[in-house]
Parts: structure tokens; sequence; C-alpha cells
């Protein structure tokens, strides 16, 4: 059975950065796509950033516009872990972020609801 259980989050300060973290159970990175998406209230979801990781170890991402180069999303594979650093946050960056997992190639991050696997939401908080 798989199971994604995130942490982090919180809250910043325009600016800043925050990590969240999604450790994976019942499930193996290699040769599987994991990612992130966001919820703010009154707003449709949207995808974030995901990776696909290749059998040998390396990888590719996608992003989202609206995070280019200001969010990461990264992995330990030792640890099962996918990673999402948010850097230069923004306000309109507030919002519930939701682990999600796929088995073999990433599906469009505009298609986030083909992700097939969700881990609960964290809550995150950008203020100025």
């Amino acid at each position: 059975q798989v199971h994604l259980a995130v942490s982090g989050g919180g809250s910043a300060q325009v600016g800043g950065s925050l990590t969240l973290s999604c450790v994976a159970s019942g499930w193996t990175l290699r040769s599987n796509c994991m990612g992130w998406f966001r919820q703010a209230p009154g707003k449709d979801r949207e995808g974030v950033a995901s990776m696909y990781t290749r059998s040998a170890g390396g990888f590719s991402t996608d992003y989202a516009d609206s995070v280019k180069g200001r969010f990461t999303i990264s992995q330990d594979i030792g640890k099962n872990t996918v990673y999402l650093q948010m850097d230069n946050l923004k306000p309109e960056d507030t919002a519930t972020y939701v682990c999600v997992a796929d088995r073999g190639w990433c599906p469009l991050l505009a298609n986030i609801g083909d992700f097939e696997y969700l881990g609960q939401g964290t809550q995150v908080t950008v203020s100025s």
C-alpha cells in the first residue's frame, strides 16, 4: 500500500524560504513519478512540480511557470523522499501543498488529477 507522508510547511515572510518533504512507503522512486500540487481557497488545484526518476538514477523535472526559478524539486533515493525547496516566496504561494505520485512517466502538471496517489496536505502561508 502506497503512503506519502508530508512534513514541512508553515509560515514565512515574503522573500523567505520553506522546504517540504514527502516520504514514500510502499513505493520506489525509480522509474516512477512524484510531484507536488497546491490549492488555495477559492482556486483550482495547480500542479507545482514533478520529477521522474530514471532506473539508472537520473531524473527529469517539470515546473509550473509560476514557480520556475524559485522552487526546486529534489530527491533522496536512499530515504525514498522527495523535497520541494521553496525560495523567494510570494503571498500568492499561500496554499495547501499536497505530495502526489504516479507510476511511470509523469503526467502533465496541467493534468494533476491524473496522479494516482495523494498524500496529506500541508499548509504554507506567506505574509508580508
